[in-house]
């Protein structure tokens, strides 16, 4: 379990992380969503001790990650895909790791494997392209089995059949008990990944709740409508209260509109009343991307068309724990 207690962090005047409290739970995927800007990686890096905070605290199994004796054993991070020197080798980069640990070197092709690189396992990495470093920084994540993984866009630069490799194996790692807590900027893959949402804007808690609470949320809440009547029926709905928009036709289909302002169920009593057949009565739910803007507009520190304040701290850099820099 990953806790963060009144969690506060400071680059001079900016507040980066603002009395921020959650808990990861072990058994499921946590994804952790906000603006650019929004402390994200800030955050994971005070989880990890790569940062200290002015205020609060985090802990990992209920302790500091700066306690741990044989830290890669506990926790798992991708950080930085690129946290390796470029003249090493995948395999002796997460061999280096692994004997800071007490690791067999065994445990090193096993996780190669598991992130299909060995065959090229013996390369020197600056040759790697931004995937395929994706790929080493997942194998140091698992290198010592851990039961907590924190992995910051660990999909960047990956295929799609990376990407749903990378899905199907943090879904398993989360089905076998363990921690996982996942940022990212892909909504769609959150949206088919993350079973709860921890959702931060300018360093201050937005949501913790499950991913189908937090699309619930919004107000861009719609109802998929057919009738072979549609104009009649939009003209009721309208009458009602209601506002029809129709929708482009399908071969073979009655003609469809979107209905907003009436729940389902009043627009099938207004056509049951109007002798008004449907074909279709489907409540629309707001995507997880529509969900996201909507319910963090308020804390977007960086809006289109601005320019960052001049002055403004740049971000750390970030790194997976135990590697080179």
């Amino acid at each position: 379990m990953i806790e963060a207690q009144d969690l506060t962090k400071r680059y001079g005047d900016k507040v980066a992380v603002d009395h921020l409290s959650f808990r990861v739970e072990p058994g499921r995927v946590t994804g952790f969503l906000g603006p650019n800007g929004a402390g994200k990686s800030t955050t994971m890096r005070l989880v990890l001790g790569l940062d200290r905070p002015a205020a609060g605290r985090a802990t990992i199994n209920g302790r500091p990650y700066t306690e741990l004796a044989q830290p890669l054993r506990t926790v798992g991070a991708l950080l930085e895909a690129r946290a390796m020197h470029p003249g090493r080798s995948a395999r002796n980069h997460l061999l280096f790791l692994a004997q800071t640990q007490g690791l067999p070197s065994r445990r090193v092709d096993e996780v190669l494997d598991l992130v299909g690189l060995r065959e090229v396992a013996r390369k020197r990495t600056k040759g790697y392209s931004l995937g395929m470093g994706q790929r080493v920084g997942i194998a140091a994540a698992m290198l010592g089995d851990p039961s907590v993984l924190l992995l910051d866009e660990p999909v960047n630069g990956l295929d799609p059949e990376g990407i749903l490799w990378v899905r199907n194996l943090i879904k398993q790692l989360a089905s076998e008990g363990r921690t996982v807590f996942v940022s990212s900027h892909l909504m769609n893959e959150m949206a088919v990944t993350a079973d709860h949402l921890i959702v931060i804007g300018k360093g201050k808690l937005i949501a913790d709740c499950s991913t189908r609470e937090f699309i619930s949320r919004s107000s861009e809440k719609s109802v998929l409508v057919r009738s072979p009547d549609a104009d009649r029926l939009a003209d009721l709905i309208a009458a009602d209260g209601g506002k029809a928009i129709a929708q482009p036709p399908s071969d073979g289909q009655a003609a469809a509109m979107s209905v907003t302002g009436l729940e389902a169920p009043r627009i099938g009593e207004i056509a049951a009343a109007n002798r008004i057949v449907l074909h279709e009565l489907t409540p629309q739910l707001a995507s997880l991307e529509e969900a996201f803007i909507e319910l963090t507009a308020g804390s977007v520190e960086y809006g289109g068309g601005e320019t960052p304040v001049a002055g403004a701290p740049a971000a750390a850099s970030t790194a997976t724990p135990g590697s080179s820099q």
